[in-house]
C-alpha cells in the first residue's frame, strides 16, 4: 500500500463540481443518520413489535429493489445530477409526510408502510445515479480520495447521527428527527444545482430500455468478480438486515436501552470514520480481497448480540465491524469505477444493487417471526455462523482474490470545469 500526500488526498475539494456534490451529500447524510434510528423507534412506539418494524423497512426496500434496474437505465441515459435532484425532492416530500404524521400523533403502521413505499421507489430510481456520478466529477487519479472524502462525510455523520437521533427520540420524540431528514433531502437537491457535467454522447440509435437492460445483464454476467460478490452480498445483506437492523433495536429495548443502541451504532460509525481517514492517505491494493476480509468483521457483533448483549462488548465489536465495512466499501467502489466504462457504469451499479438488495426484505420480514418461533439467541448465533460461511465462499473465487487496482490512466480524466449539460 502506497502513501498519498495530504495535498493529494484533499485535491478533489479543489474541483468546483465535486465541492458542490460533496456539500449536497453532507447535509443529506446528516438527516438520514438521525432518521434511521428515529423511524425504527417511531414504529416501536406505535406497536411494540419487531415484525411491524420489519414490514415498514421492507416497504421501503421492495420498491427500491424493483426500480433499481430502471434507475440504472435512466442514469445512463440522462444527466445524473438531474436524476438525483428529482429523487431528492420526492424523498423530501415522502419523509416530510411521515414526520408530520408522527409529530401530530396520527401515524399508523399502514400509513408508514405506504409512505415508505413511495420513498423506496424514488430511492431506487436515484441510487444508480448517485453511485456512478463520481467519475464524471473528478479525474481518475482522484477517485480514491474522492470516495474517501464522501465516506468521511457519511461516516462522520454516522458517529453523531444515531446518538443525536436517539437523544431526540428520548427527549422530544421521533418526529423531529424525521422532519430534519426531510429538510436535508430538499437542501441536498438545491446544492446540486451548480454542478455541471459533460452531456451524454449520443449512442446513434433510439432509446430502448429492454435493449439497454440486456446489455447491462450481458456485461454483469461476463464479469466474474462482479457477479460473485453481488451474489454473496445477496445473502450477507439478508442476514445483516434481519439480525442487526430488525432484531437489534428490539433486543436493545430490553437490554442496553435505546440510548445504548444509539451508542453502538455510533461506535460502528466511528470505525468507519477512522478507517476512512487512513484510506485518504493509503492506496488500497487488492481491493476485493481486503474488502471481503473486512466485511467478515460484521459476524462478531451479531454473535455478541445473541449470546451476551452487553454495551461495552457491542460497542467494541461494532467499532471493528465498521472499520472492516469501510475497507470493503472503498474496495468495491474502486473496483467498479476503475474497471467499468462510464456508459455502462450506472447499469452495472443497478445490477449490483438489485442482486445485493433483493433478499433484504426477506430478512426484514422473516427475522421477527423466526425470533418468536426459535428464540433470539439461536437465530443470532446461526446468523453469525452463516455470515462467516458466505464470506469464505466468495473468497473461493480467484477473480475476487486477485483483482488489482487499475492503472491511473485507464480512462481519460474529466476536465476540472466540464461544459454544462443542462441538468
Amino acid at each position: 500500500m502506497a502513501a498519498v500526500t495530504w495535498s493529494g488526498a484533499l485535491a478533489p475539494l479543489r474541483n468546483r463540481n465535486f465541492a458542490w456534490y460533496f456539500s449536497s451529500r453532507f447535509v443529506n447524510t446528516l438527516g438520514n443518520m438521525m432518521a434511521s434510528i428515529a423511524l425504527a423507534f417511531a414504529v416501536l412506539d406505535i406497536t411494540d413489535s419487531p415484525t411491524a418494524l420489519g414490514q415498514v423497512l421492507a416497504a421501503h426496500t421492495i420498491p427500491m429493489v424493483a426500480l433499481l434496474l430502471y434507475g440504472g437505465v435512466i442514469a445512463d441515459r440522462f444527466p445524473r445530477t438531474l436524476v438525483l435532484q428529482f429523487s431528492n425532492v420526492a424523498s423530501a416530500l415522502s419523509q416530510g409526510a411521515i414526520a408530520v404524521l408522527v409529530l401530530a400523533g396520527h401515524a399508523e403502521i399502514w400509513m408508514l408502510v405506504v409512505l415508505s413505499i413511495v420513498h423506496g421507489a424514488v430511492s431506487g430510481i436515484g441510487f444508480p445515479a448517485m453511485a456512478s456520478v463520481l467519475p464524471q466529477l473528478v479525474p481518475r487519479s482522484d477517485l480514491q480520495p474522492a470516495n474517501a472524502l464522501i465516506s468521511l462525510t457519511r461516516n462522520g455523520m454516522m458517529v453523531l447521527g444515531p446518538t443525536a437521533g436517539a437523544l431526540l427520540v428520548v427527549t422530544v420524540g421521533s418526529g423531529w428527527a424525521l422532519a430534519v431528514d426531510a429538510g436535508t433531502w430538499l437542501l441536498a437537491a438545491l446544492l446540486l444545482m451548480p454542478v455541471t457535467i459533460p452531456p451524454k454522447e449520443s449512442a446513434g440509435e433510439p432509446a430502448d430500455t429492454m435493449r439497454e437492460l440486456r446489455e447491462g445483464w450481458s456485461f454483469f454476467w461476463a464479469t466474474p468478480w462482479l457477479w460473485t460478490v453481488v451474489v454473496g452480498f445477496g445473502v450477507l445483506n439478508l442476514i445483516h438486515a434481519g439480525a442487526w437492523f430488525t432484531l437489534g433495536p428490539a433486543i436493545a429495548d430490553d437490554t442496553i436501552g435505546r440510548q445504548g443502541w444509539g451508542l453502538v451504532l455510533s461506535a460502528e460509525a466511528a470505525g468507519l470514520l477512522i478507517t476512512t481517514v487512513v484510506l485518504l492517505r493509503v492506496r488500497l491494493e487488492r481491493p476485493l480481497l481486503l474488502g471481503m476480509l473486512g466485511v467478515l468483521m460484521m459476524a462478531p457483533p451479531m454473535l455478541i448480540l445473541g449470546v451476551s448483549p452487553h454495551l461495552v462488548g457491542l460497542v467494541v465489536a461494532a467499532f471493528v465491524a465498521g472499520a472492516g465495512t469501510e475497507v470493503f466499501g472503498m474496495g468495491w467502489n474502486l473496483a467498479m469505477q476503475e474497471n467499468i466504462e462510464d456508459r455502462m457504469l450506472s447499469r452495472a451499479y443497478s445490477y449490483d444493487a438489485l442482486g445485493s438488495f433483493v433478499a433484504i426484505p426477506i430478512g426484514q420480514l422473516a427475522y421477527g417471526p423466526l425470533a418468536v418461533a426459535f428464540g433470539f439467541r439461536p437465530v443470532l448465533i446461526a446468523s453469525a455462523v452463516a455470515y462467516v460461511a458466505v464470506v469464505a465462499l466468495v473468497l473461493c473465487s480467484r477473480s475476487v482474490r486477485t483483482l488489482p487496482r487499475a492503472p491511473v490512466d485507464v480512462r481519460e480524466p474529466v476536465a476540472e470545469e466540464p461544459a454544462p449539460s443542462g441538468g
